[in-house]
């Protein structure tokens, strides 16, 4: 099979979807690489790394993409890709489906097989593919939520640790996965107060055995909301259903009961958000926007801005997978790995993932009767 990783195009985004050794890995396997010129420098790899591990590297993204039978990505395509696209093509990648109608529908109209890393399931419902960057974003929500409770980033001026006689910021996360485990990790090492909040009371529990004393374990309802948002300096949206939209947990309402100057950041952005006032997704570049005084942080591929970290934790977990889809070919892959079936968005034109198909309301068809 050839294998094409064109240079991710969306704005601030310097992850790439294969390491040089990936690039080897694959050879090894039978299989012929097409890296794009320029792909892998903005997570510090040289054409000249790929080329020595037995990639070609090409001049540009069509080439690439006309030249190869699975394509690799980091970020869903953007509508300045989508006329790349070739029919029956595997693109395995970040897709977030029902957060975009208009990707759903562009990828329907372009009849490939779309497999999302972020619901490829093993039996016990892990994500494998989406805890690297969930470990990535929930830390990165506490240190860039520190900083814009800075004074000086438009905050009210709180060190989130506090220090000897001054109180602590309190930080809320919604959601007691991945996200929110590593938010919570991170915002109780920098010695804040952390109130983490789940319907799930298994959860709960585990977490609350594993956490140090300045977490708090809640049961997440709209009662515990309202009487937590007063009192909090850093909220953190850290709720998943897999494929689906995000519900929206905090209303408009509820974020009027925070304080001025206090801070936001939703990481299920990608997904539509969790928190009502959390409706468009925001850039590295430009951050942040304002609702009823709280800064609003919704930057939709975070893990981007540390790319080093991001690329190598993703690709240790994506390039199994994308070598067993080259060596079996999809057909054979997705009858023979339900880990890799469970991906399976949209294939030729029709969606395989309810989710999605719920979303915006189209028909949803079982992969069974796509795949024979």
């Amino acid at each position: 099979m050839i294998v094409g990783v064109p240079k991710e195009i969306k704005e601030d985004e310097n992850r790439v979807a294969l390491l040089p050794v990936g690039s080897e890995l694959l050879k090894r396997n039978g299989h012929r690489v097409l890296v794009e010129d320029g792909a892998g420098e903005g997570s510090g790899f040289a054409n000249d790394d790929y080329q020595a591990a037995g990639a070609d590297v090409l001049g540009s993204a069509r080439e690439v993409f006309s030249g190869s039978d699975m394509i690799i990505k980091v970020k869903e395509p953007l509508p300045g890709e989508y006329g790349l696209l070739k029919e029956d093509q595997i693109l395995f990648t970040y897709f977030h489906f029902a957060s975009s109608e208009s990707l759903t529908r562009a990828m329907m109209e372009a009849g490939i097989i779309a497999i999302a890393y972020e619901t490829v399931q093993k039996a016990n419902g892990e994500l494998p593919l989406l805890i690297p960057m969930s470990e990535v974003a929930g830390r990165m929500a506490v240190q860039e939520g520190a900083k814009y409770l800075e004074k000086l980033m438009g905050g009210r001026g709180i060190l989130l640790g506090g220090v000897p006689g001054v109180e602590p910021a309190t930080v809320v996360i919604i959601g007691g996965g991945v996200v929110g485990t590593n938010a919570a990790k991170m915002a109780a090492g920098l010695g804040a107060r952390v109130i983490i909040m789940d319907i799930n009371l298994e959860r709960l529990r585990y977490l609350d055995d594993i956490m140090p004393k300045n977490v708090i374990t809640m049961a997440s309802d709209p009662g515990a909301l309202r009487h937590w948002l007063p009192h909090t300096d850093l909220l953190v949206g850290a709720v998943l259903i897999p494929g689906a939209k995000a519900p929206k947990l905090v209303t408009r309402d509820m974020v009027r009961l925070m304080k001025a100057g206090s801070v936001i950041v939703d990481v299920a952005i990608d997904q539509g958000g969790c928190i009502e006032t959390c409706d468009r997704p925001t850039t590295h570049k430009d951050p942040i926007y304002v609702v009823d005084g709280v800064i609003h942080y919704t930057v939709a591929n975070m893990p981007g801005a540390v790319p080093f970290t991001s690329t190598i934790a993703l690709t240790n977990a994506t390039l199994p997978y994308a070598i067993e889809i080259a060596n079996r070919d999809y057909v054979n892959a997705i009858k023979e790995n339900a880990e890799i079936r469970k991906g399976v968005n949209i294939i030729h034109g029709k969606v395989t993932h309810r989710g999605v198909a719920e979303a915006f309301g189209l028909d949803y068809t079982p992969i069974e009767e796509v795949i024979t």
